[in-house]
């Protein structure tokens, strides 16, 4: 049976200027989802249906519901907490 088994990052603390990244990195998951999404002949729809490949989440990313964004983000938050608990150093050019 699959157990997950993530890193450990709860020690690692993002810099302020990583923290502000994490939005435009949460915005990019959601479009690299929807494109994918879309690629695979998924529409939008009212509601989620595996079946007929519909899903209410086909919208921009400052259109969806805060619930939803949080996805997406911590998606961001938890992979630059790894690449900094990997010991690499992010810098804006």
């Amino acid at each position: 049976m699959y157990k997950p088994d993530p890193m450990d990052t709860t020690n690692v603390v993002l810099p302020e200027s990583l923290l502000e990244l994490t939005e435009q990195i949460a915005e990019n998951v959601h479009e690299n989802w929807a494109a994918a999404r879309i690629a695979q002949g998924w529409t939008l729809g009212e509601k989620y249906d595996g079946e007929k490949k519909t899903t209410p989440w086909l919208i921009p990313y400052d259109a969806l519901p805060e619930s939803e964004k949080e996805y997406d983000r911590n998606t961001a938050f938890q992979t630059l907490k790894l690449v900094m608990a990997l010991g690499y150093r992010i810098e804006k050019a």
